[in-house]
């Protein structure tokens, strides 16, 4: 990640809280469950017993919520006039790239198991996924991974050129910031939202995402990285993203501070264990079912999951995690339903 900013990048942190003028109407559809159960390439060799969260059906609950969360996307960002066009294209193409939405989606059904709504969450979710696709833009860079392959399609910088690349994943940080500010309802306290802006900033500076990226940087083709090395790298670069998306949707839907805390341990447990899955697909999965380059790691001499514990060690250790993040919801009842389905998603996805 090349995080090249300015002084007016950081300045819309502080500035942006204080625009609520503007307000952005989504619509809610009601939930549905059933039961759905598979295995996949992440599967530990022992026989797994169905969680509780199996008689949840994630696919229809972030089908529901998809179509949503992508209209809410492609409405953030609007070129003002045709000297914009170009980067607002770029970012555009980036944001609007597909993927999971995860990090939406656990917003969201943070916000929801305590009371709130989708409208109340959605500035928020938009502005973790704008977070999330620059980090994807700039890691795509040549000074960074040198990958021109991103979720099936070329990355960024090999369609508009390395300097648009890099301008457009700084002005996607910007806009997270002005985009929550601006469109969180007002029926939400300021003291929230001011809380949510300040969190969303952490999550991506040197305690947060960019510090973990250099610290991965660190430790390539070095042999005496150590297990703490590699978790504090992922506990920052990887689950800092998704602990704000379960925090402040928490915040945002009215939990108590114990509550928030409960969900950010939830959110780093399930966040190390995505990190170990990625690693794992890494080596078991081939480029067309990941959608990007398999194998870069290895090619990068980059320290993994795999490499430090073994392909078995690494499978029972995103299950211990996920076991671990799931404890953290006990007593919350089906309200954490969404939540624990995320969490076993993590492990068994294929991409």
């Amino acid at each position: 990640m090349n995080l090249r900013l300015t002084g007016a990048t950081f300045s819309l942190l502080v500035t942006a809280t204080s625009c609520f003028t503007q307000q952005q109407q989504y619509h809610r559809r009601g939930s549905t469950t059933t039961s759905r159960w598979s295995s996949s390439p992440l599967s530990a060799t022992t026989a797994a017993t169905p969680p509780p969260s199996a008689a949840f059906d994630l696919n229809e609950y972030i089908k529901e919520k998809k179509p949503f969360i992508e209209d809410a996307l492609e409405k953030s960002i609007q070129s003002q006039n045709k000297n914009t066009d170009k980067i607002c294209e770029s970012m555009l193409y980036s944001l609007m790239a597909g993927g999971k939405r995860i990090r939406p989606v656990l917003c969201i059904a943070a916000c929801e198991m305590f009371g709130g709504s989708m409208e109340d969450a959605m500035p928020c979710a938009v502005s973790l996924e704008m977070i999330h696709t620059m980090s994807l833009i700039h890691d795509d860079l040549p000074s960074m991974d040198n990958d021109d392959l991103r979720r099936g399609k070329p990355t960024n910088h090999v369609l508009y050129g390395e300097d648009v690349a890099i301008l457009a994943g700084d002005a996607m940080l910007s806009t997270s910031f002005e985009h929550v500010a601006a469109h969180t309802p007002r029926t939400i306290p300021p003291e929230k939202i001011l809380d949510v802006v300040i969190r969303l900033g952490k999550s991506v500076g040197p305690v947060g995402l960019a510090g973990g990226q250099v610290m991965d940087l660190e430790c390539e083709g070095r042999d005496n990285v150590t297990l703490a090395d590699l978790t504090w790298i992922h506990t920052h670069k990887t689950a800092a993203l998704l602990q704000v998306a379960a925090a402040c949707g928490a915040i945002l839907g009215g939990a108590e501070k114990e509550d928030v805390e409960k969900l950010e341990t939830f959110a780093l447990d399930i966040g190390l264990a995505f990190q170990v899955a990625d690693d794992i697909l890494d080596v078991t999965q081939s480029s067309e079912q990941l959608g990007k380059t398999a194998g870069k790691d290895e090619d990068t001499d980059k320290t993994t999951y795999p490499k430090l514990m073994g392909l078995e060690g690494s499978k029972k250790e995103a299950k211990r995690l996920v076991d671990e993040a799931k404890a953290c919801l006990e007593g919350y009842g089906d309200k954490a339903l969404p939540l624990l389905a995320i969490a076993d998603f993590i492990i068994d996805r294929e991409n």
